[in-house]
Order: C-alpha cells, then structure tokens, then sequence
C-alpha cells in the first residue's frame, strides 16, 4: 500500500471520465445514424458490444494508476 498520495489517481479518473464522454459522443454522432434503422435486436447488439468494448484497455489504465507502469508488476 502507498504512503503517500500520487497525481495519477485523480488524473486517471478525470482522463478516464474525459475519454469515456468522447467515447460516448463519438457513438452518438457517428454510429447511432449507420444503425438506427435496423432492427432493434441488431441495434442491441451493436450497443452491448459497444458498451463492452471499452473495457479492453481498462486494466493497463488502472496498473497505471496504482503503479506509474503500464505493465503488470512481475512476480
């Protein structure tokens, strides 16, 4: 555990709630008008995949948080 606090704690949170309305925006402008007539089951699909998709880069992000690397700690 830290003893001291770091700056990438609360940068990380503001980076990643910046990136996550960008991320958010970017589907409302540009894909919600490529699917919005297909059939809702598709558009389902589209926005679950979408909403998962995120998630990916999320765990090198938050090794970075609490470790300042952007690879596991080795063991």
């Amino acid at each position: 555990m830290r003893d001291k606090p770091t700056w990438r704690i609360p940068a990380g949170i503001f980076g990643l709630f910046s990136v996550l309305i960008i991320y958010g925006l970017l589907i409302v402008r540009y894909i919600s008008p490529l699917i919005e007539t297909w059939p809702s089951l598709a558009q389902m699909v589209i926005y679950l995949l979408l909403g998962v998709i995120w998630l990916l880069p999320l765990r090198r992000f938050l090794i970075w948080m609490e470790t300042g690397s952007w690879s596991p700690p080795k063991r």
